[in-house]
């Protein structure tokens, strides 16, 4: 199994809405397009509270957050090798590339999960979980857990 984390604000905190990739489909992420759900997680709870930040609004920035344990089975996961990653990756605000290969691996349904680098930490690895794949019920799913971000963030 791998172990993953998800980090959700307290009003998503139903795994009903913090795995249905809702917010991916309406808005679009760095490896999707919008009107594809993916869930994003991180193989790391600190990498997932980075990657929080990251996106965070600092005017109205809330400390109070939720997170899951996500338990994957291995051979629900294929990995992006640093090699198949398109030049544009970690361009900002959108990589076309990244998007055009989260957006095949959707439409081609070979796995549940597939790990890919941060671009905050390329030598750690996000998660992206399909949630419309016919296998998602095989991923353990843990109960929600308060998490509170640190008063010196």
């Amino acid at each position: 199994m791998l172990l993953a984390w998800r980090l959700v604000r307290p009003a998503h905190a139903e795994p009903g809405a913090a795995f249905s990739g809702e917010g991916s489909r309406r808005y679009g992420g760095r490896w999707n397009a919008p009107g594809r759900p993916i869930v994003y997680a991180s193989l790391h709870l600190s990498l997932a509270a980075l990657e929080t930040l990251a996106h965070a609004d600092r005017r109205r920035f809330e400390r109070d957050y939720v997170t899951f344990e996500v338990r994957v089975p291995h051979d629900l996961i294929l990995e992006l090798r640093d090699e198949d990653l398109p030049d544009d990756w970690r361009a900002r605000p959108v990589s076309t590339g990244a998007r055009a290969v989260g957006d095949a691996w959707l439409a081609q349904r070979a796995s549940v999960a597939l790990t890919v680098p941060s671009v905050l930490v390329p030598q750690e690895r996000n998660l992206l979980l399909d949630p419309a794949h016919p296998r998602f019920g095989e991923v353990g799913i843990g109960a929600p857990r308060r998490f509170r971000f640190d008063d010196r963030l």
